[in-house]
């Protein structure tokens, strides 16, 4: 970050704000300092915003090298990203994703001749491949892969579909106040 970059982070956002930033992508456990240093806030603000992030289940705590270290809450996360899917999505919607993704997936095994992702790593060990095929077909392990989490967040989504939508809309069942 430039120093103009820095004042206008630390101008425009509160330390706490700064820490939940910090915390919104991290991509590994990582130490109390090493989050106080990246949000630019002393330890005791940062150790104190993770304890409320935890408290409220953002965050789990864990232990790196004997430091006390916070990580986003993975659970949290995929309710969160399910949640985001439904909300943004109509069951219709939803349903063409999974179809499309599941054609994806059917191109991807056609077109390397495989029949699962485990066949599909075989082929790199078995198979007298060029730099460039070997290259090619990571790539296209890595597309795989990222089709499966996908299927499974629209999965997710359409399994408990009506239940948030449910939970989230406003009751009607109960009497007036106005009448």
């Amino acid at each position: 970050m430039t120093e103009s970059d820095l004042e206008s982070w630390t101008e425009s956002m509160s330390g706490r704000e700064r820490v939940r930033h910090v915390v919104e992508v991290l991509d590994e456990p990582t130490p109390v300092q090493d989050i106080a240093d990246r949000a630019d806030v002393s330890r005791a603000t940062a150790d104190d915003e993770l304890q409320r992030l935890r408290s409220d289940d953002w965050v789990t705590e864990t232990t790196v090298d004997g430091t006390k270290a916070y990580d986003l809450n993975p659970v949290r996360m995929l309710f969160d990203e399910v949640t985001d899917l439904i909300e943004s999505h109509s069951r219709d919607e939803l349903e063409g994703q999974l179809t499309e993704l599941k054609e994806e997936q059917e191109e991807l095994a056609t077109e390397y001749n495989v029949g699962s992702l485990d066949e599909f790593r075989e082929q790199l060990v078995d198979e007298e491949l060029s730099a460039e095929e070997t290259r090619e077909r990571r790539n296209a392990i890595a597309t795989w892969e990222a089709i499966n989490t996908e299927l499974g967040l629209v999965k997710h989504a359409l399994q408990l579909y009506d239940d948030v939508i449910e939970l989230s809309s406003p009751r009607t069942d109960s009497p007036s106040s106005l009448a």
